[in-house]
Parts: C-alpha cells; structure tokens; sequence
C-alpha cells in the first residue's frame, strides 16, 4: 500500500475498517455479551416531510459496500428527489453490518449533495449544454463521484479524464488559459490555429476568448483565425473584473449574429450557479458549472435502528418502526409505517436480498428520473 497519497485504500472500505473507532468497540463489546439482535435500520435526513426535497445519488456505491453481507436491504432509487424520512433501509443481525455504517453514509451523502445542486443547475437552463467543471476543487480521490453525481442529476458531461475511465464516459473540455500564456500576448490566432492543428477530429474547436484583450475583440480574431472550424467560443473572465457578464455575453451574440457567425454558439464559465445560468440561459449556449457542485453541503444523513428483535425503538427523536415512503399522485412525499398499506407509489425498493445486489445501475435512467420526479414534486 502506498503512503504517497492520503488515501483510504479500497480495501479498507470492504473490509469496513474506514469507520468510526467506535462501532469497533461496539463490536468488541456485544461479542463479548453474546448479544447480536436482528434489527432494522434505516438511513434518514428528516423524519418528516419538510417540503424542501433532495435528490438521492451513491446508491451504486452503497449497494456495492453492503453487497456479500448476510442482510437484506431496501432502497430508493438513485435519481429520486426525497423530502423526510428514510431513503434505504437494512435488516439483519447488527453485527453483519455495524462497522459499514461510517463508509455507507459517506457514499450516500456526499453523492447526493452535489447531485441535488447539479440538478439545480440543471433546471436553471433546461434548454442548454450545463457541464461538470468542478473536480478541481476536491481531492483527486473522489473525481469520479463528483462527475457521476453531476450525471445523475441530467447534466450533459464533465471535464476530468480519470472519472471518465472510471465512468465509461468521454471527457469534455479544450483549453485552458494556460495554454494562451504559453503562446503570449498578441498571439492568440497562433494558440488557436495549433490546437486546431493539434487536436483529434473528435474534439470541438471552442476557442478561449478572454486572456489578453476585450471580449468581442478575441471572438473575431478567433473567428477569422479558424473560420468554419471553429465551433464555440467560451468566456471565462474572472469574478474579480466580469463586469456586467450577462450584457458582455449579449453583445457577443449580438454581433456574431450581425456579422453571419450565428452558428459559433457562445459558452460561459468561471462561477456559476442556478442564479446566473437562469440570467444567461437563452444568451449562451452552453455552461460550465463548478464548485456550485463540487462544493455542495453533504446531505445530513443518519443510520438508526428502529426495531429490535421484531419491536419497535428508536433513541429520542427519532420514529420507531419500519417505513415505507410514498410518491402520492399529486407529487407528494408521503411517510407510513410499512405495515400501513397507503396510496402511492413505493420509493423503497429491494436492493439487496440475503446478501445477493437485485437491481442494476444506469446513470442515463437515474437522470431521466431525476427530471421526472424535479417535475412531479415542482423541484
């Protein structure tokens, strides 16, 4: 095992050693008791509907965790927007699963923080390419659950290359300042002009246009220098000197429209969240969106038992007995106890039987879900 990198080895996620200290000792302590209950447990944010719904993501991964253990699981799907109560539940002998508990909410609530903003980004331009720009804010570890969460939520694509082996998925993006430094200032048309002669046919000639100079000044010089190749121009200037950005973008268009260049479509990045892409969508073509992902609030989710050798329990505040949850017919979000029949559709679903992973994993149909529930519930 390498010590170069502060990183938790895979191994030590499966052997459920990347916990808490503390549920090791619960171990300790109940094995020497001679104490192992058959509980059921369940994974929570809210006991009660709060009406400000959250979209679920690291499914795959928790299924993945708990997989081979002696326990039986139920869960809702990846891609549907939760609002109280419990999104996964678990039964079996505590001792099966304990020390998992650390690592289980972990995948689950950081995925599903930045999933949800992803999908308020992606609702804040429906009609325009939104893509992930924001594995750069975290450690290198966790890449791939950045982009796969964006993915989850309906955005388009992502920029980092190691998420996109780990995920199937091509990688986008094209150049970054840097590569305009190199070449200096007054030479753009020649940084351009390589990286068009450079690049694969595959890649879309979207060419920087902020480094040097104004704005429309580099959009034309990049349109003269790539003429029919160039396919988008992407505007990137810092928070510190943007300026009024939606009526830089405007101007943009307006005069790639005046000259016969309606066909560059224009890209913004550098800082955005819902509130601007709601500003800008319609203007740009297409986003880049970062931190607002990446750095999103992880969702506060909790493991605990509920029933205990067939009993209900629960510590103080929170609700013994197993549940189910409900997706009503007017978009609603509904909390019964299971033994309760309600209407609605069940969230909770089996995942996971005596050990055996029941269900599959597919990104593409957990985005169509999330737009799909974002519409039921008004997200």
């Amino acid at each position: 095992m390498s010590d170069r990198f502060d990183v938790v080895p895979e191994e030590s996620i499966r052997d459920g050693t990347a916990t808490d200290a503390y549920f090791l000792r619960t171990e300790t302590t109940l094995e020497a008791a001679g104490k192992n209950p058959h509980v059921v447990a369940e994974v929570t944010a809210d006991q009660f509907p709060t009406g400000e719904f959250e979209l679920l993501s690291g499914v795959k991964d928790a299924a993945h965790l708990l997989e081979g253990l002696p326990i039986d699981v139920d869960s809702m799907a990846e891609g549907r927007l939760f609002d109280g109560g419990p999104v996964m539940s678990i039964e079996g002998n505590y001792l099966d699963f304990a020390r998992y508990e650390t690592s289980l909410l972990g995948f689950l609530s950081h995925a599903s923080g930045m999933a949800t903003n992803a999908l308020e980004a992606r609702l804040a331009a429906p009609d325009s390419t939104v893509l992930s720009f924001g594995a750069r804010h975290v450690h290198p570890s966790i890449a791939a659950v950045v982009e796969r969460s964006a993915l989850v939520a309906g955005l388009d694509g992502f920029s980092h290359v190691a998420a996109g082996e780990v995920l199937g998925r091509e990688p986008g993006g094209t150049m970054p300042h840097a590569l305009m430094l190199c070449f200096g200032a007054g030479n753009q048309e020649d940084a351009w002009r390589a990286f068009d002669a450079a690049v694969g046919e595959d890649v879309p000639r979207v060419a920087l246009c902020d480094t040097f100079s104004d704005e429309k000044d580099e959009v034309f010089r990049a349109v003269n220098a790539l003429g029919d190749d160039l396919d988008s121009v992407r505007i990137d200037t810092t928070g510190s000197r943007r300026g009024d950005f939606e009526h830089i973008l405007r101007e943009l268009r307006w005069e790639l429209d005046s000259h016969g260049f309606a066909d560059v479509d224009i890209f913004a990045s550098g800082g955005l969240g819902p509130d601007e892409l709601r500003q800008l969508d319609g203007i740009a073509d297409g986003f880049g969106v970062g931190s607002y992902v990446s750095n999103a609030e992880p969702i506060d989710f909790a493991l605990d038992i509920v029933e205990v050798d067939g009993e209900p329990v629960s510590k103080r505040g929170k609700l013994s007995g197993r549940k189910q949850v409900y997706r009503t017919a007017d978009g609603g979000h509904h909390v019964g106890l299971a033994r309760h029949e309600a209407s609605g559709e069940q969230l909770l679903q089996p995942l996971i039987r005596d050990g055996e992973l029941v269900r599959e994993f597919d990104i593409d149909a957990a985005a169509r879900r999330a737009i799909d529930d974002a519409t039921a519930v008004e997200f």
